[in-house]
């Protein structure tokens, strides 16, 4: 037990003071960000970048400006929030005009999903992934103590986020209410609550033996004073309409055009929760909060242009409110799902302004190597590198080898090359490895990769069966950087998914695609449920999107095409595209599934 000494009121959990009584430090890293495909960008921007080198997914500059006239996107991410916020701090620090946040309550169901299937009504239910069922073990996995911990540095992130003046609005519901105001009181002053909005809603049974829990609560907190507060109106009830107000008040008081001024609690259609399975908005996800509940908290705590950010973000409904009313915007979660939920969602706002999807990518990967492994000497670099290789060939459960120079490992008939964690496994990579398995006489190459050269699988597959040589692409999962995830042994490697795409050219410098074809590799892990319902390969696709003039640096969405809860149909084949001069081109394809996994493949086009 740490030695504290008591000079105040506070609510202390396990692990907050270190053994000599000081308080934990906050981890900030900061780490750069990639930006993985830009939405809603026109022609005429992405040619202005065209004389600065690009790269494998773009590095994000943070060069832009402040505003959309001088280039600012919106921005949706994906990964871990503490360290998207760590990395947010050098461009963002004291910039944030409002930051709403709905954090998991004490569920591990904030994580599932339900998922519609194909052309039709089928819903499958998908349940937390390795990576979010960590998250809940984070947050939940020794009980308040472990949730405490994990709010509070995030907590500590939001406000060094925050502008002077800024606003934190907290929802939550009874179970941590009284614990987490106690934190916001530690961080933020607790004068520094201004209100404790109730939110109440109908809906659900009534329990016999106590009253029903209908209500969660908003804890408004501000960094310091000169907030931003623009008052709300709701309508009279008919009774405050058919007697007016001077019975009550006096004949000076009259009613207002506006209506009656919010109260400290919030009730009403405006806000309902959403309750009907086939509601509009309701996309069916199980911590969706209505929009009329967001536009309230980003009406009352912004104003037009104002910097809005959501790193819980879950279904995006603090991102489409934002958008719909003129904020900037910066969203983040850990849930791939959520992402993808986010951006169809966002693609369906009319006039929806720019924004990126960006991840930290390599850059997580390469600081979780130097954490895991150790690297911060030049001459302990090898050996970082050795027991990095030597942990994902045990993780795949196959055996280090020696004296080859591509060649990490041997499981059973199959030789094995790892990927760098920083760079995409490339063509002349997977050449090299076939060399050595043409010399050694290996029938069979592995090959585990985080990032691919685009184009790579057809030829590469095409090649080494030219060789005589079976060729198996995996992805390395994200989970291996969990510990929690490896400990309890639930890391699965998985082949590419494979893409089968028909380019045709029409007159006029027009090409148009179709869909031809798409495998889910190691269907056996789907669920049996899940399998069954599935009745052509086009019902694994939820989306699919083309970038008609891939630079080798960030995906732009050129063409797109998505199911909706209205529209289950998905388009087969895409509009016509042309283009202004002859020459080759690269078009890169990207397709996400059911459950939230895309594949890319670029397809090398000559338009004459």
């Amino acid at each position: 037990m740490a030695n504290i000494e008591i000079t105040k009121t506070e609510l202390v959990w396990p692990g907050k003071y270190n053994e000599d009584g000081t308080r934990k430090e906050v981890e900030r890293v900061h780490l750069p960000f990639q930006v993985i495909e830009t939405v809603n960008e026109t022609r005429a921007t992405r040619e202005r970048k065209k004389a600065k080198a690009g790269t494998f997914f773009e590095v994000w500059d943070a060069k832009e400006g402040d505003t959309f006239e001088e280039g600012w996107k919106n921005k949706l991410i994906w990964g871990d929030n503490l360290l998207v916020m760590g990395s947010l701090l050098e461009k963002f620090a004291g910039k944030i005009d409002l930051i709403y946040i709905d954090p998991p309550f004490a569920t591990g169901a904030d994580f599932s999903f339900t998922a519609e299937i194909g052309d039709s009504d089928i819903e499958v239910t998908k349940e937390q992934s390795i990576i979010e069922e960590k998250a809940y073990r984070d947050t939940w996995g020794r009980g308040l103590e472990s949730y405490l911990e994990m709010m509070s540095a995030r907590l500590s992130l939001m406000r060094d986020l925050l502008r002077e003046g800024g606003s934190l609005i907290v929802h939550i519901d009874t179970r941590v209410n009284s614990h987490l105001r106690l934190v916001l009181d530690e961080l933020f002053g607790k004068d520094s609550l201004i209100n404790e909005v109730a939110w109440c809603y109908g809906g659900g049974g009534a329990p016999r033996n106590y009253y029903p829990q209908k209500h969660d609560t908003l804890l408004w907190y501000t960094k310091n004073e000169n907030w931003t507060f623009n008052r709300q109106f709701r309508p009279y009830t008919e009774g405050t309409l058919e007697r007016g107000l001077t019975q009550v008040k006096g004949d000076k008081y009259k009613l207002r055009e506006e209506g009656a001024g919010l109260d400290d609690w919030w009730a009403g259609k405006e806000v309902q929760k959403i309750l009907s399975p086939t509601a509009y908005e309701n996309l069916k996800f199980p911590t969706q909060k209505p929009e009329g509940l967001l536009s309230r908290v980003v009406t009352g705590h912004s104003n037009q242009s104002d910097l809005v950010a959501d790193i819980f973000c879950g279904s995006g409904t603090t991102l489409a409110v934002a958008e719909k009313l003129g904020r900037r915007w910066i969203g983040c979660d850990l849930s791939r799902w959520a992402i993808h939920v986010t951006r169809k969602r966002l693609l369906g706002i009319e006039n929806c302004k720019p924004f990126e999807v960006l991840n930290l990518g390599k850059y997580e990967r390469k600081y979780w190597q130097g954490v895991t492994f150790g690297d911060k000497k030049k001459s302990d670099q090898q050996l970082s590198i050795y027991q990095y290789l030597a942990f994902i060939l045990k993780l795949y459960g196959a055996e280090p080898i020696s004296g080859m120079q591509h060649l990490h490992g041997k499981k059973g008939k199959a030789v094995v090359h790892v990927g760098a964690v920083d760079a995409p496994v490339t063509i002349d990579e997977i050449n090299a490895c076939l060399d050595e398995c043409v010399a050694i006489q290996q029938k069979e190459l592995h090959v585990l990769g985080w990032e691919w050269e685009m184009g790579l699988y057809d030829l590469m597959t095409d090649a080494a069966k030219g060789r005589g040589i079976k060729l198996v692409l995996l992805n390395i999962p994200r989970e291996v950087m969990e510990q929690q995830a490896v400990d309890k042994g639930d890391i699965k490697f998985f082949e590419l998914a494979y893409l089968e795409v028909d380019i045709k050219q029409e007159k006029g410098r027009k090409i148009l695609l179709s869909l031809k074809d798409f495998v889910i590799p190691n269907t056996e892990l789907i669920p049996e449920e899940i399998r069954s319902k599935i009745k052509k390969w086009s019902d694994y696709i939820d989306y699919w999107a083309i970038d008609w003039d891939f630079q080798n640096d960030t995906f732009m969405n050129g063409w797109v095409t998505y199911r909706t809860r209205k529209d289950r149909t998905l388009a087969l084949k895409s509009d016509a595209h042309s283009y202004e001069k002859p020459g080759k081109y690269t078009v890169m394809v990207k397709v996400v599934d059911i459950f939230g996994n895309d594949t890319s493949q670029a397809f090398e086009v000559e338009v004459k």
